[in-house]
């Protein structure tokens, strides 16, 4: 849906999305998901934003990394609307059953058709109708079908369904989401970068009326290298044997953009990043 010409919108729609980093209690593992859910962080958030809907990429909310039922069922209780993956999603076998059987449980589309789940969705949220995708990046990740043609087909598969639009790539290259943005600038209402787990300083609105960021960050403990405990990462580098991963302990952040979008045109009017503690 290319956006329309600019219109007075009664009431701009408020997207609120944050990135659930590696194991950090309830989010990024145990740290992360709990502070979304235990201390109800993310439906204070959520409150004190305003948002009408709200994103959460998933994809290492299970303590090590990947997804479990349970950190996903915490996540949907705090509030999240849509639950969104990436590289990680399927390490942990026991999420296979519920990528195929909920729909606001996505991977990325452009996996192997024989992948469990499902790559995009159309949410309603108050009668808005909510198209929302998730992509993984091919630049220095996995050779995988090209993010670009897997956008037009989603879009074109949907065209009239939805009102706003909303694409999660999760990719290492800068280039490779800014590029995907431009190119659909003025067709998607907000493109946001994730995986690094480091939030960018460069969510704005482009030039078409699409809402973007490179990347949103993480929910996840402050002191630690990417959510993960500072002295296993340092290990790592100096030749320890592999593990797998642990969430780090401490004070808790979660990150993330807030989009106001036009529902009439799917026009995208402001984009915010998020860093709450």
């Amino acid at each position: 849906m290319d956006f329309a010409a600019d219109e007075q919108s009664p009431a701009p729609f408020l997207v609120c999305v944050c990135s659930a980093a590696e194991a950090l209690g309830d989010a990024v593992g145990s740290s992360g998901v709990g502070y979304l859910a235990d201390n109800r962080c993310l439906a204070k958030a959520i409150r004190s934003l305003g948002a009408h809907f709200t994103v959460v990429n998933a994809e290492n909310s299970a303590d090590g990394n990947g997804i479990l039922p349970q950190s996903a069922e915490e996540l949907f209780d705090a509030g999240a609307d849509i639950l969104t993956g990436g590289n990680h999603t399927f390490r942990r076998r026991e999420i296979y059953h519920m990528l195929d059987d909920c729909e606001n449980l996505l991977r990325p589309a452009n996996l192997p058709a024989a992948a469990q789940g499902h790559g995009w969705t159309v949410y309603d949220a108050a009668g808005i109708r909510i198209l929302v995708m998730n992509l993984l990046g091919t630049v220095f990740m996995e050779p995988l079908s090209c993010p670009f043609e897997a956008v037009e087909k989603m879009l074109a598969e949907n065209a009239g369904e939805y009102c706003i639009s909303f694409l999660d790539i999760h990719a290492e290259a800068t280039s490779e989401k800014l590029a995907l943005a431009y190119y659909f600038d003025g067709r998607i209402s907000a493109v946001c970068g994730t995986h690094t787990h480091v939030q960018t300083s460069d969510a704005r609105v482009l030039p078409g009326g699409t809402g973007y960021i490179t990347d949103l960050g993480m929910t996840g403990a402050v002191n630690s290298v990417l959510g993960i405990d500072p002295e296993q990462s340092i290990g790592k580098f100096m030749g320890d044997p592999p593990r797998r991963y642990e969430s780090a302990k401490g004070p808790v952040k979660l990150e993330g953009c807030i989009f106001e979008i036009d529902p009439q045109n799917g026009r995208c009017l402001r984009a915010e990043s998020v860093r709450l503690t």
